[in-house]
């Protein structure tokens, strides 16, 4: 009966600091971190910018990173910045990914997942499409195929296009 409750009191005081490490939202200024593990991050300030988290073991991850990408190309010399955000434990699988992908926009590992702590990220992948301010304007939990290539060229031109 002794370890039930602790079990219980132990599950109840996880569940307490979930709720207290709140997930950002929109509207919230994207948290400010300035390295991950390897290394500075680049400056995302009076740019649009996506940041996205990812794993080298995510299926929806693989095939988001060619769409990423595209939009990369299309709209990089209009001031999108695109920063991909590893969260894999083994730094051999994050180089992997990366060698058979070759992004065109910089990605970065989270070793020890600092930055994916402070934005509380719900699922792999995960991207917060920010405006010119380093304000969260958009997210897009999971990777959805042409829906969630749509939607993001349209938010990233409503945001190019703003003052």
């Amino acid at each position: 009966m002794k370890n039930l409750s602790r079990t219980v009191l132990t599950l109840w005081a996880l569940s307490l600091a979930c709720i207290a490490q709140a997930q950002v939202k929109v509207g919230d200024s994207f948290p400010a971190s300035k390295t991950v593990a390897d290394g500075a991050l680049p400056a995302l300030a009076g740019k649009v910018a996506i940041v996205d988290f990812w794993a080298s073991w995510c299926a929806p991850c693989k095939a988001s990173f060619p769409a990423y990408g595209k939009l990369n190309a299309t709209y990089a010399a209009k001031g999108l910045a695109i920063l991909a955000v590893s969260v894999d434990d083994n730094p051999a699988d994050y180089e992997k990914f990366i060698k058979k992908y070759s992004p065109p926009f910089p990605v970065a590992l989270d070793r020890g997942h600092d930055l994916v702590g402070l934005v509380s990220v719900p699922t792999m992948p995960t991207c917060y499409v920010l405006d010119r301010h380093g304000r969260i304007r958009f997210i897009h939990p999971g990777y959805h195929g042409s829906e969630t290539d749509e939607a993001l060229r349209k938010e990233v031109e409503l945001l190019i296009s703003e003052s």
